[in-house]
């Protein structure tokens, strides 16, 4: 196991945590590295939702990723929900915070989507002030995920990767490579993924996401309810040899399984990585 980067533990790996598993991880206690939650299905909550999350906290460690902070977004941090996600991140000791590099409305609109920002000089420094404060205010630093997208600013002046890691290097922050997003978006696009995590600077990556996706022929949806496809285990290899021993989590949102397939894939990845290490 490598050493902690940038302060954050080495976890091994996780499973991201869904209310239909509470039960079977009561009783079972699976061996899993840590458990990701959502951030906006906990913090808000005070009942059992909550305190089965607080229960979990005390057996494993935890981290929280978030969909709402729209750190690219044109309007002012919402100090409100900053307030509430350190409070959630104190109580359950979160190993890190993590949201995605993107923005979610504007003018006080939420789509509830992802929405990708263009990649330009002036987007890097808004972005980059904006985590500054938010870790001043959080009081630790953030990590921040390449979400997948569909569509392209043609403005752009820089490649995604460029953008990530000039954005972590400025901005003192850790990178969530989500290598299912990567091979989403070069399919989209057309780009090359595996120059994409050679670009990327591996000392920011604080941890991996694994998942699956849906593809139509013509373009993929990041769906979240598919075993890992094998283009992205071949990508994880990639990443693990260039990273290292990184915190893998295994996500899955629809059409869930038994935990039992979670602990499948999840060895798959152990597999993966020991022998990307083994090359």
């Amino acid at each position: 196991m490598t050493a902690p980067r940038l302060g954050h533990e080495a976890l091994g790996f996780g499973v991201g945590l869904r209310t239909p598993h509470f039960e079977h991880i009561r009783r079972h206690r699976p061996a899993v590295g840590f458990f990701e939650a959502i951030t906006e299905n906990f913090m808000d909550s005070r009942g059992g939702r909550r305190a089965a999350l607080e229960e979990i906290a005390d057996r494993y460690p935890v981290v929280l990723h978030g969909v709402s902070l729209s750190i690219g977004s044109t309007d002012p941090l919402d100090l409100g929900y900053l307030a509430r996600l350190r409070d959630l991140a104190e109580a359950v000791g979160a190993a890190w915070v993590s949201d995605h590099v993107c923005w979610t409305g504007v003018a006080g609109l939420n789509t509830h989507d992802l929405l990708p920002l263009p990649f330009t000089e002036e987007s890097l420094a808004h972005v980059v002030r904006r985590i500054g404060a938010v870790q001043d205010f959080l009081g630790r630093r953030i990590v921040l995920e390449n979400p997948s997208s569909y569509a392209e600013f043609a403005g752009s002046t820089m490649s995604e990767p460029e953008f990530l890691a000039r954005m972590a290097d400025e901005a003192d922050c850790g990178l969530l490579l989500d290598v299912n997003n990567v091979h989403v978006s070069a399919f989209n696009h057309g780009f090359d993924p595996v120059a994409y995590l050679r670009a990327l600077p591996p000392e920011r990556v604080v941890q991996v996401h694994l998942a699956g996706h849906t593809d139509y022929g013509t373009h993929i949806i990041d769906t979240h309810d598919a075993p890992v496809a094998g283009p992205v285990w071949e990508l994880y290899r990639l990443a693990v040899e260039l990273a290292g021993d990184v915190p893998t989590l295994l996500e899955w949102d629809d059409r869930l399984p038994a935990f039992s397939v979670l602990e499948a894939e999840l060895a798959k990845a152990r597999r993966a990585a020991a022998e990307a290490r083994g090359a």
